[in-house]
């Protein structure tokens, strides 16, 4: 049972939450509270029943700590999912829904809002399902879904590119910053480009939004120029689409994933912060 609904009840928590660990761990005291309780009664859906127990303890722990996000030292990214090829749960995550910039606007989101949204847009609940898992009637699913859907529709339509094309633009965009090649670098990035960076304030990152093409490259030139020269970059995949892993001394220090619009990178982030990459080091 566990091998049939882990990548599920992880692919939710994670959508949820934006932190690894912490779906991980919801999806653990989920089999365990399943094991107590089937012990003392007959459970007819076992599955609706675990991903009742992930939503809601999504929903509280997403309340406990949502004064601890209010403190958050500069800008808040999602902890980077590096797909290996061998996660049994790519089949949920290879879609848009667990890209950053997706996540990111998941987080605008109230916690009931983020429940309903993510239960009926990605994985295609009934509200009828999700009034059971939720605790909440099927109208006033409805109307939190349509309130959700509007919030997150309220954003630019993102580039068709496939992604093949993504990785070929985000290869020549690191080629050309190793190589120093500002004009390529500015080539491929869109006139109103971002950079966001996590560091979380456990290391050097910009603690607000970088904004315009020259700006990002000056910045990103900046960084490259402290790289020691055991530097290594890696094209992955990262929440879904292509992303550069930068490790120093086989010690991961950097995960960039980026967004495109009309064919350019239109955002880029880059998670720093040392306690959100503990997963990721060998």
């Amino acid at each position: 049972m566990y091998q049939m609904y882990q990548p599920l009840l992880f692919s939710i928590a994670y959508r949820m939450m934006g932190r690894i660990a912490d779906a991980e761990d919801l999806v653990q005291e989920a089999f365990i509270t399943y094991n107590r309780v089937s012990s003392e009664r007959v459970i007819e859906n076992e599955k609706a029943y675990l991903c009742k127990i992930v939503m809601n303890s999504s929903i509280d722990k997403l309340r406990s700590a949502a004064s601890k996000r209010e403190i958050y030292v500069g800008e808040w990214l999602p902890e980077p999912l590096i797909d290996e090829g061998n996660d049994p749960a790519h089949t949920y995550l290879m879609k848009e829904s667990i890209s950053t910039a997706y996540l990111l606007l998941l987080q605008q989101l109230t916690e009931d809002e983020r429940a309903v949204y993510v239960l009926r847009e990605v994985f295609q609940y009934s509200y009828q399902e999700i009034s059971t898992m939720i605790e909440k009637s099927s109208a006033n699913c409805r109307q939190i879904f349509h309130r959700a859907k509007k919030s997150m529709h309220n954003r630019p339509k993102a580039s068709a590119l496939d992604f093949q094309s993504m990785r070929s633009s985000i290869e020549q965009f690191t080629i050309a910053l190793q190589k120093g090649n500002i004009p390529k670098m500015l080539e491929l990035l869109k006139e109103d480009a971002v950079f966001i960076s996590d560091g979380g304030g456990k290391v050097k990152a910009a603690l607000k939004p970088i904004y315009t093409p020259e700006r990002i490259v000056l910045l990103l030139v900046s960084i490259m120029k402290k790289l020691p020269e055991n530097s290594r970059m890696a094209f992955e995949v990262v929440n879904g689409y292509p992303g550069v892993v930068v490790s120093i001394n086989d010690f991961v220090a950097y995960v960039v994933s980026m967004e495109f619009h009309d064919n350019k990178i239109s955002r880029i982030f880059m998670v720093a912060n040392p306690e959100k990459l503990k997963h990721l080091q060998k």
